[in-house]
């Protein structure tokens, strides 16, 4: 495999490891176990549009009383055919809500991309009346949305959606079926003629063009705009459906501390990240440079990781009392390859004192006003037989995952974007990627002359933290603006950094 076919495999894994713009709520053992204190539970069934990270899902639950156990089932990317084939209807089922609120039409509508998700709208209209149906069956009461407009401003300064036909159907299928409407399409269309393009597109984050230029996501929103919309849709549900009118917040919410940060990050005003882990991090041997070298110049981007470290070690040591006084607005959180590690000093369990510690790093970064995000280890690089190694790291990174998604904190699942990665690679491929003289190898191999298939070295660097760059930003939207990106293809440059000399 050529070095320019390997550098493209990179850029692929962002667009297809990570869905673009939200998971769907992390349900656990009892999906039908509802949040203490309150007296309905709401459902919201869609697509990103109505994700908490990029649709208006945190404005509309923002905009219940705590009465509500408002639970987000919306999944990026899905379509009335896909949330079904990949189980996602079945599980919002067995959360067992009393309301549902269904919108769906982005991704059903037809393009000349032919992707499977999409389907001819007689299709949609009877996926539409099966969810209906179902739920009913079920004992939950649906409510069917109108899907969001697209920004699709034109010359006239109006909004030409390309999504009525897929909302008629709605209101046709709601008439037809005799289920509570919300008709979001024709409502957002009229607020957004009535503020102007320029107005609109605040409400929105931004993505990347061919050329690695930020320009305007025209479909999907930031926090304001979440609350904006989020509003709009509470408000309306407590007219379509008149029990649930008391539910509803008499003054708008406003954005909490996390969502004002957010706001000031995606306008590029100065702010900090801090990077805390272990050597597979750290400026001598980690990906952190690389991440570093990504960053707008407004970033101020701290390297605080340490070699040797665990999440043990690292408190321990008051080496994480340290990170919180670099005061950051962002924290990656990496640890792993140290926990596993049997040293007493060092160890500790993925679903153990390991998670505990995640824990305890969100809820410290939190109390400060910071927002965390957490990183799966970086896999390493071992193979037999053509095939990576499994080392264990896989239970820290499935640890890092559901504390991630309890806590509902982004996480950049790094360990399966490089795993998928070097997969497609070999093991000589591989090795290009090695540093040479790293301290921690040196110690472990008690000075044998053995490849570090762990550290890495400034090709390596490079790739691992584009990385995660290009992953953060699909899922911490706000941080998106503050990544340089690159033209398509443009990875394959890499090739040509510097090897650590050796």
């Amino acid at each position: 495999m050529s070095w320019h076919k390997v550098s493209f495999s990179v850029a692929l894994l962002v667009a297809s490891t990570m869905s673009a713009f939200g998971q769907e709520a992390h349900v656990g053992n009892n999906p039908a176990q509802r949040k203490a204190g309150t007296s309905v539970r709401i459902d919201l069934i869609g697509d990103s549009t109505q994700t908490d990270n990029a649709g208006y899902g945190r404005g509309f639950c923002a905009n219940l009383s705590p009465q509500v156990d408002c639970l987000n089932m919306a999944k990026g990317g899905a379509s009335t055919k896909t949330y079904r084939e990949l189980g996602l209807w079945d599980r919002a089922l067995a959360t067992k809500p009393d309301y549902m609120l269904i919108q769906f039409g982005h991704n059903d509508m037809e393009s000349a991309e032919h992707n499977d998700r999409q389907v001819p709208i007689a299709v949609y209209e009877q996926n539409l009346r099966k969810f209906v149906t179902e739920a009913r069956n079920h004992g939950i009461k649906p409510v069917l949305v109108t899907p969001l407009t697209r920004r699709y401003f034109q010359a006239d300064g109006k909004i030409h959606s390309d999504l009525l036909k897929h909302a008629a159907v709605m209101k046709q299928v709601a008439a037809n079926m005799h289920v509570a409407l919300i008709d979001l399409q024709s409502e957002s269309i009229a607020y957004l003629d009535s503020i102007g393009e320029v107005a609109g597109t605040k409400l929105g984050i931004t993505k990347k063009d061919g050329q690695g230029r930020t320009i305007a996501d025209k479909t999907h929103l930031n926090w304001q705009g979440s609350y904006v919309f989020g509003r709009m849709v509470a408000m309306d549900l407590g007219s379509a459906v008149p029990a649930l009118k008391k539910f509803v917040l008499a003054q708008a919410a406003t954005l909490p501390a996390e969502g004002q940060l957010a706001m000031r990050v995606i306008q590029q005003a100065p702010f900090k990240i801090v990077l805390a882990g272990d050597s597979t991090v750290a400026t001598e041997g980690g990906w952190g440079p690389g991440f570093c070298a990504t960053l707008t110049s407004n970033v101020s981007c701290v390297d605080v990781a340490m070699n040797g470290r665990s999440t043990k070690s690292y408190i321990d040591e008051g080496l994480w009392q340290k990170a919180l006084d670099e005061k950051g607005n962002y924290y990656f959180i990496q640890f792993g390859h140290n926990d596993q590690k049997p040293d007493p000093k060092r160890h500790a369990d993925a679903d153990g004192l390991y998670a505990e510690n995640l824990r305890r790093f969100i809820h410290d970064v939190r109390a400060m006003g910071a927002i965390p995000v957490l990183v799966t280890p970086l896999s390493r690089r071992n193979y037999k037989d053509g095939a990576l190694v499994k080392d264990g790291l896989e239970d820290y990174a499935a640890s890092v995952r559901k504390v991630g998604a309890e806590e509902k904190v982004t996480v950049v699942d790094l360990f399966s974007v490089s795993q998928k990665y070097l997969s497609g690679i070999t093991q000589q491929q591989a090795d290009t990627f090695d540093m040479v003289g790293h301290p921690d190898e040196k110690a472990e191999n008690a000075g044998a002359a053995k490849p570090d298939r762990t550290h890495l070295n400034d090709k390596g660097k490079a790739i691992f933290g584009r990385m995660v760059a290009d992953n953060v930003i699909r899922v911490q939207v706000e941080l998106g603006p503050n990544v340089n990106g690159l033209p398509d293809g443009a990875l394959a440059v890499l090739q040509a950094a510097p090897t650590d000399g050796h």
